[in-house]
């Protein structure tokens, strides 16, 4: 069960911040600034670059879980 949410976590953790990545890319160009006031969305590519943060310390803190449960067992 571990092993599942580790790398479920990490490959979310990845896509957020490459979702955050392309949008400061876009943002940095000028083109997703213009169109997030305009239609009024309060999505922002920090948020993203937050929740990947977020599933890589998840990722992190199952992986050390699931290495000190091991290591007690043995």
């Amino acid at each position: 069960m571990e092993k599942q949410i580790v790398t479920v976590s990490y490959w979310l953790g990845l896509l957020s911040a490459l979702i955050a990545m392309g949008e400061w890319g876009l943002n940095i160009l000028g083109r997703l600034a213009q169109s997030v006031v305009l239609v009024g969305y309060t999505r922002w590519y920090e948020s993203f670059f937050k929740g990947a943060l977020l599933f890589f310390l998840i990722a992190i803190a199952t992986a050390s879980y699931a290495f000190v449960r091991a290591d007690k067992n043995s």
